[in-house]
């Protein structure tokens, strides 16, 4: 069945506390202890882990945790074509979706990861960097490969369906809703099942069974998606 990307209006932009760590939780504790911590260790960390594990959410996390202090970041990911000339007001370089690096890509991303660590100001900045392989089996140029997995190395678990089950019912509970087991089957069988966009859904759910004063039940869902 195909399953839909929620793109309904992002209830809240990925940070710590929306993130359910769960068998992630030293990876969470990792970044969280990092990113609040003025006085850095330049250790590079990267995450790996198949879709939906957590990755970006992690590292957009990270990147707002340092916009709430004043803090400016180097962000690549595939998206970016043209990366930029590293900035030496970065406080970190973050790189999402290393194994799709172009040349061009992974020429940029070894050229901010040098100048991260060797900064001329003689302050290293941290380099954070998420792909969807260990280093070691990262199909890119070796300098960049081998670099990528110098200091701290997690490997993401996404989920069970038992693990996202008992997430969404909590969450729900906290918030008054009841989730019949239906319901539940089709938000996980037709939505995009990772976590983060599940509880942008039951907040999407939440806010219009509030507005036309119903219960969240699957013909509810098929109308807030009909009225968008």
């Amino acid at each position: 069945m195909k399953q839909i990307a929620l793109d309904i209006g992002l209830a809240s932009a990925p940070s710590f506390a929306n993130f359910f760590g769960g068998p992630n939780e030293a990876a969470v504790k990792h970044l969280e202890l990092w990113a609040g911590n003025t006085l850095r260790s330049p250790v590079p960390t990267y995450l790996w882990g198949e879709a939906a594990s957590g990755k970006t959410h992690l590292l957009k996390a990270v990147a707002e945790v340092l916009h709430e202090q004043g803090a400016s970041v180097g962000w690549m990911d595939a998206s970016l074509l043209e990366p930029p000339e590293f900035n030496a007001s970065w406080a970190a370089v973050i790189l999402d979706d290393c194994h799709l690096y172009t040349a061009l890509q992974q020429q940029a991303a070894f050229n901010w990861f040098v100048n991260a660590l060797n900064a001329a100001d003689g302050h290293p900045r941290w380099v954070l960097a998420a792909g969807d392989v260990p280093p070691a089996d990262l199909a890119l140029r070796e300098d960049l490969r081998t670099r990528l997995g110098w200091g701290h190395v997690f490997g993401l678990q996404a989920l069970t369906e038992t693990e996202r089950r008992a997430v969404l019912r909590r969450e729900a509970d906290a918030r008054g809703v009841f989730l019949g087991d239906e319901v539940m089957d089709f938000m996980l069988t037709r939505f995009s099942r990772d976590l983060g966009s599940l509880m942008q859904l039951l907040d999407q759910l939440d806010g219009y069974a509030l507005q036309t004063q119903r219960a969240i039940t699957i013909p509810l869902i098929k109308s807030m998606l009909e009225s968008l």
